[in-house]
C-alpha cells in the first residue's frame, strides 16, 4: 500500500505540475557587470528576472558602493560577498558575469539554496572558494533530481521491477554510472541534444518501463527484469544530458567546471540515494503491516506511471513537431 502511495503522489505532482517534469531547465536571471574603467562597472540584466530587475534584493561587498546600473569598488576591486536575498520560485538562479577591462570574463551562480556567492579576484581559488562552490552546486544537484518528476518515476520503476538487494544495488549504480558519463561529457560540450527533443526521450524511457512494470506483473519478465543493470546504464546516459542542462548557461569558468560538475553530481547522487532509501523504507514497512491490497492495487502504479510517462511524451513531441 506504501509503494502505491508513493508513486500516487509523484503521479498526481507530474500531472498537476507537469513543468516540474521539464526540471532540465532552470528559471533564472543573467546580471552583467561590465569594467568601463578601473574598479568601475556598469551592470545590466541580460535576462531580465520575472520579478522584475528593479525587484531584486542585490547587496554588494561593503567596500562597493552601487547604485544602479554604476558599481564602483575603489582599490580593492569587485571581491568579496555578493547576496540576493529575494530570490523565489520563480527565479532560481542568478548569474553574475563579470567583465574586466582586461582578462578573462568570470561568472558565478546564486541560488535560491545558496543565495550568497564569493566573488574572486584573479588569483588562484581560496578555501572559501572550494566551499562555496560545494554548497552551491551540490544542493543545486540535490534540488534538480528531487524536483525531477521525470527522473524519479523512471528510477522509481526499476525499485519496483528489480525490487531490493544487491541486484537493485548494482542496477542503481549502473544508471549511476551512465548518468555520470553522460553528465561529463555533455557539460564539456563532448556530445550535446537539442532539449526537445531530449525531453521526449526521457518521457519515452519512461514509458518503456511502465511497460515492463505491466509485464513484469504479468508473469512475463522483460529486458529490466532480466538486465536491469544493461537498461539502467542505457537510459542513464539519456538522463545524464538531462541532468547537463541544468548547468548549461551558468556560464560557470572553466577553470571551475570540472569541481562544480564534480559537486553537482554528488548532489544529484546525495538526491537519489535519499529517494531510494525512502522507497526501500516504505516497501519493508508494508511488509512488516502485511497490509493486504486489492487485486488490481498492485498493477496501478504500473499502468500510472506508463500513462503519465505517455501524456508527457506526446505532449513534448507534439511540441517538437510544432518548432520544426
Amino acid at each position: 500500500m506504501l509503494r502505491i502511495l508513493v508513486a500516487v503522489v509523484l503521479l498526481l505532482a507530474g500531472a498537476l505540475f507537469p513543468r516540474a517534469a521539464d526540471a532540465h531547465q532552470v528559471a533564472m536571471g543573467v546580471l552583467e557587470f561590465r569594467e568601463v574603467r578601473p574598479a568601475t562597472y556598469v551592470g545590466r540584466w541580460m535576462i531580465e528576472p520575472i520579478i522584475g530587475g528593479d525587484q531584486v534584493l542585490l547587496r554588494v561587498p561593503s567596500h562597493c558602493f552601487l547604485r544602479m546600473p554604476e558599481l564602483y569598488c575603489g582599490d580593492k576591486g569587485l571581491v568579496g560577498r555578493v547576496t540576493i536575498d529575494n530570490l523565489g520560485v520563480d527565479m532560481s538562479v542568478v548569474m553574475i558575469k563579470i567583465i574586466p577591462i582586461s582578462g578573462e570574463p568570470q561568472s558565478y551562480t546564486i541560488t535560491t539554496a545558496n543565495p550568497v556567492v564569493s566573488i574572486l579576484g584573479p588569483g588562484a581559488p581560496t578555501f572559501e572558494t572550494w566551499l562555496e562552490l560545494a554548497k552551491t552546486y551540490g544542493n543545486l544537484g540535490i534540488d534538480h533530481i528531487l524536483l525531477g518528476i521525470d527522473h524519479l518515476l523512471f528510477v522509481l520503476g526499476l525499485i519496483w521491477i528489480v525490487k531490493g538487494g544487491w541486484r537493485l544495488a548494482k542496477t542503481i549504480t549502473a544508471f549511476t554510472i551512465g548518468h555520470s558519463v553522460s553528465l561529463a561529457a555533455a557539460a564539456f560540450g563532448l556530445i550535446g541534444i537539442a532539449e526537445a527533443p531530449l525531453n521526449a526521450c526521457i518521457a519515452l524511457s519512461i514509458v518503456f518501463v511502465g511497460v515492463e512494470m505491466v509485464r513484469e506483473h504479468r508473469g512475463q519478465p522483460g529486458l529490466t527484469s532480466r538486465y536491469p543493470w544493461a537498461v539502467a546504464f542505457s537510459f542513464g546516459l539519456v538522463h545524464g544530458i538531462g541532468f547537463a542542462s541544468a548547468l548549461s548557461g551558468l556560464g560557470i569558468e572553466r577553470r571551475l567546471l570540472p569541481f562544480a560538475l564534480a559537486f553537482f553530481n554528488i548532489g544529484v547522487e546525495i538526491g537519489q540515494l535519499a529517494f531510494v532509501f525512502v522507497v526501500l523504507a516504505l516497501m519493508w514497512a508494508h511488509r512488516r503491516l502485511n497490509a493486504a491490497l486489492p487485486q488490481w492495487g498492485d498493477v496501478l502504479p504500473a499502468y500510472g506511471i506508463g500513462s503519465v510517462a505517455a501524456f508527457w511524451f506526446i505532449g513534448r513531441l507534439a511540441r517538437l513537431l510544432v518548432a520544426m
